[in-house]
């Protein structure tokens, strides 16, 4: 294969992998505490033998993911809640304690609060948190606390992080972490407010025409570079004379 079409090649790769997560981001644009993603690509020199120039290719280097907070929305929901400041609610996910910004909770069966998937809110100590079957309001202060008529039932689990682009997405509005974090000291919970997503519509939507309309270009390029390699080779094979 000619240094063209590695090139072309790695470039589509890339733009696959822009075009997937600006699907997401505007897929997940009124999601709570979603946050946006960004694509980072870096540069990789190829070697080739017989001491040609080295070839130039973009290679595809996770993700970055957006720290701004989302706007505030009113609600009036017992079991909204919205974060304040840089922290992270704990939740029981499937591969641990893990963490989210969406706090549209409910209740499961048993009375437990979970999130929208179904996940246990952690509490402080990383348990469940439980709501009396006869309480007949619910209370959440700034610091998580959940309390009814009849006192206190527990906190949330909230946690900052030195460096949030150290967690990992790992679906449902989750992020996974090899640090535990730290308890909150900028952070402050709302009851009946949730975070909306800071997705920017329109700007997802320029995006998405423009990565397409790269897309096509680069195809056009790859196809006339393959032409005029067979054109070359049709004329290098004909008989001389």
């Amino acid at each position: 294969m000619e240094n063209g079409a590695y090139i072309g090649l790695s470039r589509q790769m890339v733009l696959r992998t822009g075009m997937d997560l600006v699907a997401n981001n505007i897929a997940n644009a009124s999601t709570p505490g979603y946050r946006t993603q960004t694509p980072l690509f870096a540069e990789h020199l190829a070697d080739p033998k017989g001491g040609r120039e080295a070839i130039s290719m973009v290679t595809d280097y996770g993700q970055f993911d957006s720290t701004k907070e989302g706007p505030m929305r009113m609600t009036g929901g017992e079991l909204d809640v919205a974060l304040n400041g840089p922290g992270f609610f704990g939740v029981n996910g499937p591969e641990g304690l893990q963490y989210t910004r969406a706090g549209n909770f409910t209740m499961n069966n048993e009375r437990e609060l979970i999130t929208a998937s179904g996940y246990l809110v952690a509490d402080t100590g990383g348990g469940a948190i439980n709501i009396p079957e006869d309480a007949k309001e619910i209370k959440i202060d700034r610091e998580g606390r959940v309390s009814t008529e009849q006192g206190e039932v527990g906190q949330i689990m909230v946690r900052e992080f030195t460096n949030p682009q150290m967690l990992s997405p790992s679906g449902s509005g989750l992020y996974a972490s090899a640090d535990e974090g730290i308890p909150p000291e900028n952070t402050q919970v709302f009851q009946g407010q949730l975070e909306g997503s800071n997705v920017q519509p329109v700007f997802e939507m320029t995006r998405m025409i423009e990565i397409s309309r790269e897309y096509q270009a680069l195809q056009r390029f790859m196809q006339s570079d393959h032409d005029l390699q067979r054109t070359a080779i049709q004329r290098l094979g004909r008989p001389a004379g």
